[in-house]
């Protein structure tokens, strides 16, 4: 009995450690704008998720919310320490530094949130902590490993992108 209730806690463990927050695509192009969608595959065990909060990279000087129908946003702006120039040559002075979508999400179900993002030109993997808060409890998905080959094995892992350098023209 005791190694049948061992391998149910180690599958419930693996499931666990499995759903993950992630992109949809999780590579982009290094130095290009980006849609990224962040997929939520699960609320917290049988609760439904209420919010999502997604913390924007200091080097990501533009992202965009997409809006969600039935969803509220808020957005969390933070002023950069040296203004930039942006499309069309504005002078960008803040950056958003996080993003939150609430609403309900059953958790028996799983969307995507979405976020226009001019990424920066250095290759390298981007980390996109995140918390899902439920009706009861919530997932952290804030730790981000010591390489991103190591991704996979850190719990509650934050959302990864990795950027790709750009092809040599």
């Amino acid at each position: 009995m005791r190694i049948v209730a061992m391998l149910a806690a180690l599958s419930v463990l693996s499931s666990a450690a499995d759903a993950h927050i992630v992109f949809a695509e999780p590579e982009a192009p290094a130095g290009g704008y980006h849609a990224g969608f962040l997929r939520v595959t699960h609320g917290c065990g049988d609760s439904p998720t209420r919010s999502i909060r997604v913390e924007i990279p200091e080097s990501v000087v533009s992202a965009r919310p997409q809006p969600k129908p039935g969803w509220t946003l808020a957005i969390e702006r933070q002023p950069l320490k040296t203004p930039v120039k942006g499309e069309g040559g504005a002078l960008i002075t803040e950056r958003v530094s996080a993003i939150t979508w609430t609403g309900d999400l059953p958790a028996d179900q799983f969307d995507q949130f979405g976020v226009m993002m001019k990424l920066p030109a250095t290759a390298g993997a981007l980390y996109f902590r995140t918390v899902q808060r439920c009706a009861t409890g919530s997932n952290d998905w804030v730790n981000i490993p010591a390489s991103s080959a190591a991704w996979h094995r850190t719990a509650m892992p934050a959302p990864m992108l990795l950027l790709r350098a750009a092809p040599a023209h």
